[in-house]
């Protein structure tokens, strides 16, 4: 058992409380680049800068974020006025997160499969993360649905891998994310997401068996069990939210404390209808809390709105913080699309 046991409890406990969900905003400087290349904001790291000082510094924003994911570059900022971005959440009262992997690459003899690595120094790098004040992490692995893909060999190597990061995470203090995404993109039908799912789940718990997890201590990050984005058939919100949660209640044992979804390439409003019906429907069954870690469903309303326009951040952070609070009602099966209607004009 770890030093930290109580301390992970805790924290865990906390970044699925009632109402509140996970801020994703770790996306790597590469990944970041390229969002603001879409909307013309120059790719340096001091815009990379301004914009998380915008999110970070949202009015109100812990009443429906409990955590935020941060990426290496971030962690280490300040606001303009040099307060470290660490502190403004600390004085908020938002838990620190950041994301540990270095990537998925190309898996050796598997075309078209990817496996995360970032285990090498992982140690250390928790141990420092920890002295900065993050309380928990983040490593995502990759699942594509494809002709004769994923692999047993992709999905265990992936599983293998989110296993033992878990274990270092626990180890040296930080809850652990642990975030088996099986992609939204392709033709491949719900029922086939599903199967996906049900398999990469299984083994990641079989693995977290393995490895002598504390189920009590982390947090699970999955994908939803729905239609690829170019499948004739697209899955009703009602048939996501069953397949979904089926799926969760046959592989996720009832100590983990909370099921955070990412939203996937999903549109705001679909993030936020799945979340709300498996909360509206389900939540009174399930065992662990259902709530949302996601990044482009909070974020990109109050980017496109931005763009680098210092002019802009007080609209910008209305809109992301109307983002958080409709995933807040979905968290607890309260949202309907004419909430949406009370988006700030800006």
């Amino acid at each position: 058992m770890s030093k930290y046991a109580e301390e992970l409890r805790n924290t865990a406990k906390a970044m699925v409380a009632e109402g509140k969900g996970i801020l994703a905003m770790d996306e790597s400087n590469r990944t970041c680049n390229k969002r603001f290349d879409k909307v013309g904001v120059p790719t340096t790291e001091e815009m990379r800068r301004s914009y998380r000082e915008l999110i970070l510094t949202t009015p109100n924003l812990s009443n429906y974020i409990s955590g935020a994911i941060l990426y290496d570059e971030t962690i280490r900022q300040a606001t303009k006025d040099g307060v470290p971005f660490t502190q403004v959440m600390k004085d908020n009262g938002i838990i620190i997160g950041i994301k540990v992997d270095t990537g998925a690459k190309d898996l050796a003899g598997h075309p078209g499969e990817k496996v995360t690595e970032g285990l090498d120094g992982l140690r250390d790098r928790i141990a420092e993360y920890y002295e900065m004040g993050a309380r928990f992490a983040k490593w995502r692995a990759v699942i594509t649905i494809g002709e004769n893909i994923p692999s047993n060999a992709c999905i265990e190597a992936n599983a293998h891998a989110l296993a033992r990061y878990a274990a270092l995470c626990q180890e040296g203090g930080l809850v652990p994310i642990v975030e088996p995404e099986v992609l939204i993109d392709g033709d491949h039908t719900i029922e086939r997401s599903y199967e996906v799912t049900n398999q990469t789940l299984h083994t990641v718990f079989d693995q977290l068996y393995r490895q002598d997890i504390a189920f009590d201590q982390m947090i699970l990050k999955p994908s939803m069990s729905i239609a690829g984005k170019q499948c004739p058939q697209q899955s009703s919100v009602e048939e996501v939210a069953d397949a979904t949660v089926e799926c969760l209640r046959n592989n996720v044992p009832a100590s983990v404390p909370g099921v955070a979804f990412l939203s996937g390439g999903q549109t705001n409003e679909q993030a936020a209808q799945h979340l709300n019906i498996m909360n509206a429907k389900y939540a009174q069954e399930c065992p662990w809390r259902i709530t949302f870690s996601y990044a482009r469903a909070i974020q990109q309303s109050a980017l496109e709105h931005w763009r680098g326009d210092n002019s802009k951040v007080e609209e910008a952070q209305k809109l992301l913080l109307h983002r958080a609070k409709m995933n807040s009602a979905a968290s607890q099966g309260k949202y309907s699309l004419d909430m949406e209607k009370e988006a700030v004009a800006v």
